[in-house]
């Protein structure tokens, strides 16, 4: 894996809760196609790749929908990945395969009470992007998931809702879920950030759960780049970040610094993050 000294040393510095992004998801975009190495490069089209998620459930509804510039693909490769998936050519060497076989099964799916394509071409996404063959990269969509998986199934317990029903995957988590009706489904022992979470779903103001979350991921994403601030690992944990800073850049900037330092400390003066998840 390359070293990318050059490249983030001349990166500006992230805040949360910053006025203004010295440095955009595009931009930074181009910075990695133009530095890194291939290898490097087929990596980080991972992230890139749930924007190519995002656009095929876009044209699956509509055919002429506006479509995330931020993806791998061209149109005209989206609709190719559409046509052979029609025709039950999968092809494996083009695109991801998961993709093809959401887009074959959208047309059977897309009436059915309670589908919501894009929860499940999202968790299609994540189950493939944890197979990343980079441990550090792997690790954060696992991560992801498993805290996707968690928020959902205690929005589902608290509003009297069949908690299985909403949960995706065959994973330790999922299976504790399904199997546990503790009010933490037993993971508190094993996880210990679930406490955290069960905390967030308690908090009635929407944007102060997703500033609460977007927190504990920040800080995660800190911890396993602060021996290594210019790997491949880094330049990936960056990406994460504009991503974030871009939702938080439509809240308050001053009250979101303000309220993302407090979090900040707070998650840093405890050890939260799992064994499983350390590098």
């Amino acid at each position: 894996m390359g070293n990318y000294y050059c490249m983030m040393a001349g990166a500006p510095d992230l805040e949360m809760g910053i006025k203004h992004m010295d440095c955009t998801l595009p931009e930074f975009k181009e910075q990695c196609e133009e530095a890194l190495s291939p290898a490097d490069k087929k990596l980080i089209s991972v992230f890139f790749l749930r924007y190519d998620c995002l656009n095929i459930v876009r044209l699956l509804r509509n055919p002429d929908a506006e479509l995330e510039e931020l993806g791998n693909y061209t149109k005209a490769q989206y609709h190719d990945l559409l046509t052979s998936a029609r025709e039950m050519n999968f092809n494996v060497h083009r695109y991801p395969s998961f993709m093809s076989v959401f887009a074959r099964q959208y047309a059977y799916n897309k009436d059915l009470e309670g589908y919501f394509p894009e929860d499940e071409m999202m968790g299609a996404y994540l189950e493939y992007a944890s197979k990343c063959p980079n441990r550090m990269m792997s690790k954060w969509y696992r991560l992801i998931r498993d805290i996707n998986n968690i928020l959902t199934a205690m929005i589902a317990r608290k509003n009297g809702w069949n908690v299985a029903d909403y949960i995706q995957g065959d994973t330790k988590v999922n299976e504790m879920i399904r199997n546990n009706n503790s009010r933490d489904f037993d993971l508190t022992h094993e996880y210990d950030y679930v406490k955290d979470l069960m905390k967030i779903v308690d908090e009635e103001d929407p944007v102060q759960k997703e500033r609460y979350i977007d927190a504990f991921k920040w800080v995660w994403l800190d911890e396993q780049t602060f021996f290594n601030p210019f790997s491949i690992e880094a330049v990936f944990a960056y990406l994460c970040k504009l991503e974030m800073l871009q939702r938080w850049e439509r809240l308050d900037p001053e009250k979101g610094k303000a309220t993302f330092e407090r979090i900040i400390d707070e998650l840093r003066g405890e050890a939260r993050v799992p064994a499983e998840f350390k590098v």
